[in-house]
């Protein structure tokens, strides 16, 4: 009977903890399969002060998770002075099943670019799997997809109409990587255009549709690897192309030049853009405003293509200054990239302007010194002497 009574109290004791045990477990997996979602409030609405409106930053937060990310991200893009900010929004991911959107990151995205009061350029790209034959890969589109690549694209711009002005249909087409690797044709691209360019004017009368973001390259016709993006853009015009867009994306790398190189059509540096307009004049195009869409010098000590941390700085700067004396056709100038959500471990982390803890890096001070209108105090620091 004692036994029995000892067995009875402890049983009392040990079963509400199984509950509480149970209860812990229970939460543990329903904060792993539902997981607690940082919201970032929105702030009082800001405005982007700068002297430079020339001046954009191409950002990368189409797989940041946290909110709280995205917009420190874009604040710390304002408080750098760049007005203007370029963002690929996938189609892979808004459109995952045929007619079944998931806007939840586009949504955060422009919601706060909105409140920070930064211009937002959207570049469109990416095929879904439902859109494409097996084993392709994400930038494989067959001319069977376009109308519902344009479908989404006009729900895009309808659904954003009074935030985003400004589309880019595709990237650098003129690379066999980027076009899935198909054979690099002008002809298919213009096509694409062809069709998206009516759809974007009916959904949002005020848009400014950006054919090209060629990528600059000198391979010649028939290589596997892509097309020069001078005979790209050439072909692009005889089949047409002028009636399809309302500005040129032109993507501009310094490399190992500095931002003052000369260009020449067997040379790839930043002053090549003024051969892409040259080819504009060429076809009656000189209306058309370029937006230089990407562009910078790498700083990575280990590869070829780059250059040390002060020219970086140095070339940036006078690429600016280079643009607003002498291409007065370019309506922005976006370095590339702001910031990445995780580290590559490779050369590409060297692009970025911010590490991925949210360290400035010194050319980021030196971009919202030159935004601010403090470019005098730092002439002497970073701008190389003028050439003779």
């Amino acid at each position: 009977m004692l036994m029995q009574t000892t067995f009875n109290a402890i049983k009392r004791v040990i079963t509400p903890w199984r509950w509480y045990v149970r209860i812990y477990v229970l939460w543990i997996v329903v904060g792993v399969i539902f997981p607690i979602i940082h919201r970032a409030p929105l702030q009082e609405p800001q405005t982007v002060q700068t002297v430079n409106p020339q001046m954009c930053v191409h950002t990368d937060l189409k797989d940041e998770v946290d909110e709280w990310k995205i917009q420190h991200s874009l604040q710390l893009v304002r408080e750098m002075g760049a007005s203007t900010i370029v963002e690929f929004f996938p189609w892979a991911y808004f459109e995952p099943q045929e007619d079944q959107y998931r806007w939840f990151q586009a949504d955060r995205i422009i919601r706060h670019a909105q409140n920070q009061g930064l211009t937002i350029i959207a570049r469109l790209g990416l095929v879904p799997d439902w859109a494409r034959p097996d084993n392709t890969t994400l930038n494989y589109l067959p001319p069977e997809s376009y109308a519902d690549f344009t479908e989404f694209a006009a729900d895009f711009a309808s659904r954003y109409a009074d935030v985003v002005s400004d589309i880019i249909i595709w990237n650098e087409p003129n690379l066999a990587f980027e076009w899935g690797f198909q054979p690099v044709n002008p002809q298919n691209y213009v096509d694409l255009l062809a069709m998206v360019y009516p759809a974007l004017h009916t959904a949002n009368p005020d848009i400014t549709v950006h054919a090209g973001a060629l990528a600059p390259t000198l391979e010649p016709e028939g290589s596997p690897h892509g097309l020069n993006d001078l005979r790209y853009l050439e072909l692009m015009y005889e089949a047409g192309a002028d009636q399809y867009f309302d500005a040129l994306a032109v993507h501009s790398y310094g490399l190992t030049a500095p931002h003052d190189d000369t260009p020449t059509p067997d040379a790839l540096n930043f002053r090549r853009t003024e051969l892409v307009r040259e080819m504009m004049n060429r076809f009656d195009d000189a209306d058309t405003p370029v937006y230089i869409t990407e562009s910078g010098w790498n700083d990575d000590p280990r590869w070829t293509k780059s250059v040390r941390p002060s020219q970086r700085i140095s070339y940036t700067l006078g690429a600016f200054e280079w643009a607003q004396q002498h291409q007065e056709w370019v309506n922005a100038l976006c370095v590339w990239v702001l910031r990445y959500p995780r580290p590559t471990g490779n050369y590409p982390d060297n692009w970025t302007l911010i590490t991925p803890e949210f360290q400035l890096k010194p050319i980021y001070y030196a971009l919202q010194s030159y935004a601010r209108g403090w470019e005098q105090e730092i002439d002497s620091l970073w701008l190389p002497p003028p050439t003779e």
